[in-house]
């Protein structure tokens, strides 16, 4: 089993309205996001689906919360490769509660909360995953956070300290540092003594990002960022996080001190409107950064790359990470920041908040309860 691995088996992509043979199993019609092809917002749908009970080795989940990540904005312009052609459902992370269990599943019972990690395919009301791919909620944590944990922290977690060996007396730049990532970067350094946070977010984010413990707030918009590292520390820092790709990779490893680390996860810089920019694509590619084996050498300086989507076959890795991220959750030591929470109705003002870098922490997915549903709780 893969940790993060094939789409969620609870939509097959069936013609809507159409019933897939179950063998006189219980089907269950709910609500799910689905991408009907790349381009703008209006791109995703919320279409019925059915899905029969889960298979063996798997659990059904009835999804209370969804995560939103920049990795989303990115399959809908048709820029992520982990994502399967449209029309599909996206969704790499949700939560909610167990509603039944495949056979030969032991470790899981009927209405535990859990949080999901998979490829694609949690964008729904209901999904059938492998149990492996789920993982106990910590005690108080609200579906809202559970959904905002997976991705975001891992890799946060394995960026800082599996590549990074973030150590006491450190330095960090984090870019994009008040969205999903950025948060918990900042969470995570302060969890080590003593470490100086350099942090690049627009102007209106700063007081926030200087109450989650950022020395040095820098506002890409209308200062040179690296310039303003030099200003403090002329030596540079020790550690960089880079999503963004392009010319900013050069720039930080041209930061790194001696001994530095740059670890690069993600090309945000791809995006630059709703649609698919061949300008901002080409203009990324050309300023990527290279550099050889034997420019290293004399340079003492490492450059990393990491994509959760491609740890596939790495469960134990994975599943370690999030086990000592549930204790550090339980010691209070981190709390997902929860940006917006928006029903699967309003996705296109949910993808607009991200990718106009609106949102302060996490943008949450909810599935809206059909009114009969509603009614009867009312009763």
């Amino acid at each position: 089993m893969s940790a993060e691995p094939a789409p969620a088996s609870a939509a097959p992509e069936p013609v809507p309205g159409s019933e897939p043979p179950t063998g006189g199993k219980v089907v269950v019609e709910h609500r799910a996001l689905v991408l009907t092809g790349y381009g703008g917002y209006d791109k995703l749908k919320v279409q019925a689906r059915r899905a029969a009970d889960p298979r063996p080795g798997e659990v059904s989940v009835s999804v209370r919360a969804c995560g939103l990540n920049f990795a989303d904005v990115m399959a809908r312009q048709g820029l992520y490769d982990r994502l399967p052609p449209p029309p599909i459902c996206p969704g790499m992370e949700c939560a909610g509660t167990i509603r039944a269990l495949g056979d030969g599943v032991r470790d899981r019972q009927v209405g535990d909360k859990v949080m999901v990690l998979a490829r694609s395919g949690l964008w729904q009301e209901v999904v059938n995953v492998p149990a492996s791919q789920t993982f106990p909620m910590p005690e108080g944590m609200s579906f809202e956070e559970a959904a905002a944990l997976l991705v975001n922290y891992i890799t946060a977690y394995m960026v800082l300290f599996d590549f990074g060996n973030l150590r006491p007396n450190q330095s960090v730049l984090i870019h994009m540092a008040a969205g999903g990532v950025g948060t918990a970067a900042i969470q995570l350094c302060k969890t080590v003594e003593n470490v100086t946070i350099f942090g690049t977010a627009s102007a209106s984010k700063h007081n926030f990002l200087k109450e989650s413990g950022v020395a040095h707030p820098i506002d890409y918009r209308t200062m040179d960022y690296a310039e303003e590292i030099r200003k403090i520390s002329p030596k540079g820092v020790d550690i960089v996080l880079d999503p963004l790709g392009g010319s900013d990779t050069s720039k930080a490893f041209n930061l790194l001190k001696p001994m530095g680390k740059l670890i690069t996860y993600g090309a945000a810089n791809l995006i630059t409107g709703q649609k698919k920019n061949l300008m901002a694509m080409a203009k990324t590619w050309w300023n990527q950064f290279s550099i050889t084996a034997l420019q290293l050498l004399s340079q003492n300086k490492a450059v990393c790359g990491y994509h959760l989507g491609y740890l596939d076959e790495e469960v134990e890795l994975v599943r370690s990470v999030v086990a000592k991220l549930a204790d550090l959750y339980s010691q209070g030591k981190i709390k997902p920041k929860i940006d917006s929470v928006w029903p699967f109705d309003q996705v296109a003002e949910a993808m607009r908040q991200m990718q106009e870098k609106k949102n302060v922490g996490k943008v949450i997915l909810v599935p809206e309860a059909p009114k009969e549903e509603s009614k009867k709780a009312e009763n």
